[in-house]
């Protein structure tokens, strides 16, 4: 924390701007010593904080390495809260990694990924939730999640924890009052009250938990694997999604034979989508190889597309395809409606029912990858299937991280514990237990009440420069 650190803030890669970002004690002093303005004055040390001054890079030889802008903001009104400086250069790979060689030479040190935000963090500028937010917006790949993250990173769900972690504390504190000085504070008739109190702290979490699988597929995405005997149409239901020609299309039978990923927004939702190999008996090695590949992505996704080739009759291979429809959101595309049917559809949906014992996460379409017939059905499909037909985040807390809800659960659990106590009249000092174990766990979620570890592993995890 003592060190003055700097990074490459903006992508790898050539572009018109870059940033060098530099945070610590001595940034605007060792920035100071390698710059100079227009008027061949090195200025940075008298300027007023969020300025921006014009001038140059100089090297050991005082010759000019670019022409830059450079930021000045003094802490602790700095990300970091820190004295930081950045310098806005040319996003020329070569002028960027010159220009940091340059600061480093003044003895500053090379940040490590995400030190900016975990400095921000240590130094009280931002929670451990909002800090988490950062990378949540970085990696954003839809409205929905966007918005997630910046609710996140505005204070949202700071604001609503502190908020349930006063309400638990408050009732600490009454209880060891009155165990302290029972002539003053009343505890006759209060296990009532308290559990009335409860029972609203633990609706509120309960809400909160319930958000997280809307959470976690906007966040990540939904898995989703397309599966169906060879030729049946998932490459070209891929293309189409896609909007290129991604996956190779022949009428040859196991064309496809390894796996192609794509992610594809579909109205604002991300499908992490994996188009595999016909599923067939086979001697061929690769295919097989191909095929066994279709069976273990299927298990672990989170959505199956499972595509039938209307125009001919089920078979074996369709068996097979439907054993591992079991547990899972599955949509079943009828392919080519524009030939003539030759499948039973109420056959295949009682298939498919006694199967899965349920068809309440089977949906069934006609589609024709030729026309595109069905696709937009198949799209909203999607959204009912998954968000019930409705994604609202105007301002609501959605619980995005496997982390957050685990300590959610677990809070949910300590307050479950007051109430069994309450159950069993059981003393008052019972209560305290559960409840601060409630208070502590929810502090997690911020970074109030978090181990050295974990901090090391949450901003591990980010990307340099930030």
């Amino acid at each position: 924390m003592k060190d003055t650190i700097a990074a490459i803030a903006t992508a790898a890669s050539d572009s018109g701007i870059g940033i060098i970002r530099v945070s610590g004690k001595e940034s605007i002093n060792k920035i100071n010593d390698i710059f100079i303005s227009k008027g061949k004055k090195h200025v940075l040390t008298d300027v007023k904080s969020h300025t921006i001054k014009y001038g140059f890079i100089l090297d050991e030889k005082g010759e000019t390495i670019d022409e830059v802008l450079v930021s000045v903001f003094h802490g602790p009104k700095s990300f970091t809260a820190e004295d930081t400086v950045e310098i806005n250069c040319h996003g020329g790979l070569f002028v960027l990694r010159k220009i940091l060689e340059r600061v480093l030479s003044t003895g500053v040190r090379l940040a490590a990924p995400g030190e900016f935000t975990k400095r921000a963090f240590l130094n009280g500028r931002i929670d451990l939730s909002e800090a988490e937010a950062v990378m949540d917006l970085i990696n954003s790949k839809n409205d929905y999640s966007l918005k997630a993250s910046l609710n996140q990173l505005s204070g949202k769900l700071y604001d609503h924890v502190t908020k349930l972690r006063e309400a638990v504390l408050h009732e600490v504190a009454f209880i060891e009052s009155a165990l302290d000085d029972p002539e003053h504070f009343d505890l006759s008739g209060y296990p009532e009250k308290l559990k009335e109190k409860i029972t609203l702290i633990r609706g509120e979490l309960e809400k909160m938990i319930s958000s997280f699988d809307n959470g976690k597929i906007i966040r990540e995405g939904i898995s989703t694997v397309i599966v169906g005997k060879p030729n049946a149409g998932k490459s070209s239901l891929l293309n189409i999604l896609v909007g290129s020609e991604r996956a190779i299309v022949t009428d040859i039978a196991g064309t496809t034979r390894d796996i192609i990923e794509e992610t594809i927004n579909l109205n604002g939702i991300c499908l992490n989508v994996v188009d595999t190999a016909g599923i067939r008996e086979t001697d061929d090695k690769v295919e097989r190889i191909g095929v066994d590949k279709a069976y273990e992505y299927a298990v672990k996704s989170d959505l199956i597309i499972y595509i039938v080739d209307s125009s001919v009759p089920l078979d074996e291979s369709d068996e097979k395809i439907i054993e591992i429809l079991k547990g899972k959101k599955t949509i079943v595309l009828l392919n080519k409606s524009d030939l003539d049917t030759k499948v039973d559809v109420d056959e295949l949906k009682s298939k498919i029912r006694y199967v899965t014992d349920s068809d309440e996460n089977v949906s069934v379409i006609k589609t024709s990858t030729l026309d595109n017939t069905g696709i937009d059905e198949f799209e909203k499909c999607i959204n009912d299937m998954f968000f019930a037909g409705h994604i609202s985040m105007n301002d609501e807390i959605v619980i995005t991280r496997e982390r957050h809800k685990e300590a959610l659960v677990n809070s949910y659990n300590d307050l479950s514990l007051v109430l069994e106590s309450i159950k069993k009249e059981l003393p008052e000092d019972f209560y305290s237990i559960d409840l601060m174990n409630a208070y502590s766990n929810l502090g997690t979620i911020i970074g109030e009440e978090v181990e050295d570890d974990l901090v090391e592993k949450i901003f591990s995890e980010f990307c340099m420069g930030k």
